[in-house]
């Protein structure tokens, strides 16, 4: 009932119309997403590069219904890239594949995120291409594999969540190619055939794929904000005399931003995500609704955050 509500809230353009010009449902949502324009985006990735944490941005956007949209998206993210360099950021991008014309053909999505990874190549930095539902899951790897990595190798790199089933093969597949690895949870709202149900098993996947791709893999980025689990892995990264340049704990845009500024003070490096747009209304509805749990998650971490800075 709760995800159902959520999502039929999201897709109603006049109470969009409304929380967008409400003050109060604004505010609520600038913790966690960098405003609406490019400009507001890279000053959040200034604020966060002074205080010693690097950031990875992304273009807020739904799947995309026809190619002008997602040729529009892709435009977005060269400007993105252009700004990011022009200003001297300690930035990359992240991009969903559905919002650059998965759903669309393989022919034309491949057109718009190789003209990304050419501007990304040309100024040395980075995409990552964010992983969505399980339906996708194969098919990203698939075109990031056939299509993008053998031309784009220090350039792009995937997603992968521990919450699937599949996730330790994918990790073992990932290091053999020695690409580069986000290891997140997942938000997504899963099947127990593909998915373990238990939060026991997602979190023990995800430490021993993380420790996996630590000693074998490439400069992996770790998006947990689970403080056990980050002291569990630090602990054991110090006892293996492996130093923080081997890896990149990764979080999300205004949550447990006293365990993020902990991280940086104990000389581990951090990645924030910072998604910004004028879709932020549909973001946080929709991640919501993917995992209604998520609500929980952002309030318990909110409360945590305040009551552990008085």
């Amino acid at each position: 009932m709760l995800r159902s509500s959520l999502i039929w809230l999201s897709r109603q353009k006049s109470i969009f119309r409304f929380v967008r010009n409400n003050s109060l449902a604004k505010g609520f949502a600038s913790r966690f997403v960098a405003g609406e324009t490019i400009d507001s985006a890279c000053t959040a990735v200034a604020a966060l590069n002074a205080a010693g944490i690097s950031a990875s941005l992304d273009v807020l956007g739904e799947s995309c219904t026809n190619e002008g949209e997602a040729r529009e998206t892709g435009r977005m993210y060269l400007e993105v890239l252009d700004e990011i360099a022009r200003r001297k950021l300690d930035a990359n991008v992240s991009v969903k594949m559905t919002a650059l014309g998965q759903d669309i053909s393989d022919a034309v999505c491949e057109e718009i995120t190789r003209s990304i990874l050419e501007r990304a190549r040309q100024y040395g930095t980075f995409v990552r291409l964010d992983m969505e539902g399980s339906d996708y899951t194969q098919r990203t790897l698939d075109f990031f594999s056939q299509r993008l990595f053998t031309d784009f190798p220090e350039n792009v790199g995937i997603v992968l969540q521990s919450m699937m089933r599949r996730t330790a093969q994918d990790t073992a597949w990932a290091v053999e190619k020695q690409c580069r690895v986000r290891l997140c949870k997942g938000a997504y709202l899963e099947p127990a055939s593909v998915a373990f149900p238990d939060k026991r098993d997602v979190d023990r996947t995800f430490v021993d794929c993380a420790k996996v791709l630590i000693e074998h893999g490439r400069y992996p980025g770790l998006a947990t904000h689970d403080p056990a689990i980050i002291a569990e892995i630090s602990a054991w990264a110090t006892s293996k005399g492996i130093g923080a340049d081997r890896f990149e704990y990764q979080m999300l845009n205004g949550v447990r931003r006293d365990l993020q500024e902990q991280l940086v003070r104990d000389g581990w490096r951090l990645r924030v995500y910072v998604p910004f747009g004028t879709q932020w209304y549909p973001y946080l509805m929709r991640r919501l609704a993917e995992r209604p749990a998520n609500i929980w998650f952002i309030a318990g971490n909110v409360l945590r955050e305040t009551f552990r800075r008085r």
